[in-house]
């Protein structure tokens, strides 16, 4: 992968003019590389990551497994494209294993994530069952810890 777009995906908060000293290039040069690669689709978006924890935010995030009977001549693409046009759907993945599809439902309460599937979800054509799993704390996401270490509260002892 294009140096540049591994710094912006690990920083995307970078300006044009530090991604420049960091690569070499004047910051015309980078505002134009990354103008580019937002026109042709290889940046799809910037995207804050938020602990909703910590921002006590009162609902869930459910991931979906969903095994699906692929159409014909479309195999997996068309109920895929589908469920991921649902605005309740954050992430839509063909995945292997004993379940074709896997989705995200984040930022719901329990009951309508419950809802979702049930009224949305399960009665899709194609759609043979479903499993929900709860994520019930995040550790690690995308790269980025959503825990503290421990702190050592032992204080210093000298001899």
């Amino acid at each position: 992968m294009d140096k540049l777009l591994s710094l912006i995906e690990k920083n995307p908060r970078l300006s044009d003019k530090e991604i420049a000293v960091m690569l070499g290039i004047t910051e015309e040069e980078a505002a134009k590389k990354i103008r580019l690669y937002e026109e042709s689709g290889v940046i799809k978006g910037y995207r804050a990551m938020i602990d909703k924890e910590k921002a006590q935010a009162e609902t869930v995030t459910a991931l979906i497994e969903i095994k699906v009977h692929p159409q014909f001549e479309h195999g997996f693409d068309e109920v895929a494209q589908r469920i991921s046009q649902l605005e309740e759907v954050e992430s839509v993945y063909l995945m292997s294993g004993g379940f074709d599809l896997c989705c995200m439902v984040t930022d719901k309460t329990f009951q309508e994530v419950a809802m979702f599937v049930a009224s949305r979800l399960s009665p899709m054509d194609s759609v043979m069952s479903t499993a929900t799993h709860f994520i019930l704390k995040k550790f690690k996401e995308q790269g980025v810890m959503f825990y503290e270490p421990p702190k050592d509260d032992r204080g210093n002892i000298s001899f």
